[in-house]
């Protein structure tokens, strides 16, 4: 493919593997790729398992054979002479921080900061800012753009460092699902899961106890869980302690779900916190209604309550419980929601944010 725009791109990811914001790094290299723009990525994790478009430099490797400071120090010099003799116009950073002196060092001998994009893509903004105000303000403070990826996370940022460089950049929606699913869809008679099974973000303990509450086991709506995580086991566990074990399925990480996210009759999102939950605009891309907690941040920027899901108080099991079960009998609604479903998504589609990214860039 012939480049029709010479500026040069260096995409930072933590990797390209099981995870929202890992997907959306991976979708971001497509967009900007498709866009004309030379794009390279860089990964500090040697894990690659969503498509990607571009130049890999993958750190992880050298970071399996030399994991001593001094391999650390070898890792960090390969990556600051791969940004200077690629001279990028652009350096977009999607890692979550690693500590107050690694990220000193990359951020003032690294980087260029006219030249450095910063994504924060959770409303636990501490994971990529210092919570230090001062701290915040040194580091990132004279970037050339903090990019979030919802308006709740702007605002928060806003209002705990007072930046002048931030940009509201919302995650687009996956296309040509199509040619990424593994088999021809049929209709499921299942609610869904899918994401990082880590209960302390996820909060899938809320999703069992509710369902195990709802009128959907006796009914026949199995509860799919997908994903893979450290509390796998414990939830599996609990899933036996609510009797539940005949009706929810475990069925791990898988690299394209869209398959199963097509076949759903609903998909469910009980996070404690977010950034802009890809599960959700996923979903109503492929004409799926979304059922989900009013955390912080993203689910209120994405669902129209009754419109095309259900819009819920978190941390309220007998809440989410009746929100499954009007999903499930009223007929009208679901049907409502099902029918604009991919309309209420059109604004997030590549061609909307790429556009979004092609103006911040130029």
């Amino acid at each position: 493919m012939i480049k029709s725009n010479p500026k040069k791109i260096c995409i930072v990811v933590s990797s390209l593997g099981a995870g929202g914001a890992e997907r959306s790094s991976a979708l971001l290299s497509e967009l900007l790729f498709d866009l004309g723009y030379d794009v390279h990525i860089v990964s500090v994790i040697d894990r690659i398992d969503y498509p990607y478009k571009g130049e890999l430099l993958n750190l992880g490797k050298l970071k399996s054979k030399d994991h001593s400071s001094l391999g650390r120090l070898k890792r960090l010099l390969v990556f600051k002479n791969y940004l200077k003799e690629n001279n990028f116009d652009y350096v977009i950073d999607n890692r979550t921080r690693i500590g107050l002196f690694k990220e000193f060092v990359i951020s003032k001998w690294v980087y260029n900061a006219k030249r450095t994009i910063y994504c924060i893509r959770s409303y636990k903004t501490e994971a990529y800012i210092n919570p230090s105000h001062f701290i915040g303000k040194v580091l990132y403070g004279s970037a050339f753009k903090i990019v979030a990826v919802s308006n709740a996370i702007c605002d928060k940022l806003k209002e705990s460092y007072n930046f002048k460089n931030l940009e509201v950049i919302h995650n687009p929606v996956v296309e040509n699902y199509e040619s990424r699913k593994t088999e021809k869809s049929k209709t499921g008679s299942y609610a869904l899961f899918y994401g990082r099974l880590d209960d302390a973000v996820k909060n899938v303990s809320l999703l069992l106890e509710a369902y195990s509450q709802s009128r959907l086991p006796q009914t026949g709506i199995k509860l799919k869980i997908l994903g893979n995580g450290k509390d796998k086991e414990m939830l599996q566990r609990k899933t036996d302690d609510l009797n539940l074990e005949p009706y929810v399925e475990f069925l791990g990480f898988k690299e394209n779900p869209y398959d199963l996210v097509e076949s759903a009759y609903f998909t469910v999102l009980t996070s404690r916190y977010e950034g802009f939950p890809r599960v959700l605009v996923e979903s109503l891309a492929l004409g799926v209604p979304v059922i989900s907690v009013d955390c912080k941040s993203g689910p209120d920027e994405i669902i129209i309550n009754e419109q095309n899901g259900l819009l819920v108080e978190n941390h309220n099991i007998e809440v989410l419980a009746n929100a499954m079960n009007r999903m499930l009998e009223d007929k009208d609604l679901y049907l409502h929601c099902k029918s604009n479903a991919r309309a209420s998504v059109e604004k997030f589609s590549k061609a909307e944010i790429g556009q979004q990214w092609k103006k911040l860039l130029e």
